[in-house]
């Protein structure tokens, strides 16, 4: 449960709708066991995309504070970055703004044995776009009757495009944001935007729903992950998303470590160089 100034108190379930307790929040040992496991699934997708020339573009929006980066983080810490490509591009340029919409993306999108990780996407037209009055309304009718054909064509080429809405409540937000407002090691993570974008949460329901509506299909169909618990939510995530690659586990490594040379009668002199200091020795 929270209390009155947004903190969670450890242990205790939150009320769902229609009065049942959903489960406490995922203890760190759980998680951390789970997650290594599931980053040992990910290592074997890894190996099989680049052995079969996969091409893999995972799109990831959902309400700030809902849990992208995290999540990010979580699927790349143990795999290569040659493979699993992070990609969140800035505001545009004027050049960029007078393109396709979609046109600035298109470089990103994966090639053979890639995966390609989008923290915000394309979708930035029909949400914060749309929402903070970034573009008109015919901007964005144009937009979401023009995507999902784009992401047909993407399809249609090998791309395995898989979409995740990361969905928050309201009360869960507000804890979030206050606990950066609160954490000089989480203040860098607060915009502008984001403060304003706070005030405008039925306009964001609106936006997220029109666009579910428009580029929900059966070729690049929408997920919701409701991660009010980020761990849970982290690992659910990962888990779905093994589900949507192919991957075949590959066969095992026997591995032994060759000798090293001998030592020689006349080893090299290291010369003297400056070292860092050792406060934590």
């Amino acid at each position: 449960m929270s209390t009155e100034n947004g903190t969670r108190k450890s242990g205790d379930g939150k009320k769902k709708a229609g009065g049942a307790t959903a489960a406490p929040p995922m203890k760190r040992k759980e998680y951390e066991r789970e997650l290594r496991r599931l980053h040992g699934e990910l290592v074997a997708m890894q190996e099989w995309i680049k052995s079969s020339g996969a091409k893999v573009c995972v799109v990831f929006e959902g309400r700030d504070t809902a849990g992208k980066g995290g999540t990010i983080k979580a699927i790349t810490e143990r795999v290569s970055p040659r493979v699993f490509r992070v990609v969140a591009l800035p505001a545009p340029t004027d050049r960029e703004r007078s393109q396709l919409f979609v046109q600035r993306y298109i470089p990103y999108f994966p090639a053979a044995g890639e995966v390609v990780i989008f923290d915000r996407s394309w979708y930035n037209r029909a949400g914060i776009e749309r929402v903070m009055g970034f573009c008109t309304e015919e901007d964005v009718e144009r937009f979401l009757a023009g995507t999902p054909f784009v992401e047909q064509t993407m399809v249609e080429s090998g791309i395995i495009l898989v979409k995740y809405w990361l969905e928050v409540s309201q009360e869960e937000q507000t804890r979030r944001l206050q606990s950066r407002i609160n954490d000089p090691r989480k203040i860098w993570k607060l915009s502008d935007m984001d403060l304003k974008s706070y005030t405008k949460w039925w306009d964001y329901e609106r936006a997220r729903d029109d666009m579910f509506r428009a580029t929900d299909t059966a070729w690049a169909p929408w997920y919701v992950a409701h991660t009010n618990d980020k761990r849970r939510g982290r690992l659910n995530i990962i888990s779905h998303l093994l589900s949507q690659v192919p991957y075949k586990e590959p066969k095992p490594l026997d591995v032994t470590l060759p000798k090293r040379q001998k030592k020689p009668a006349h080893p090299p002199t290291t010369p003297a160089v400056r070292e860092i200091p050792t406060p934590f020795s």
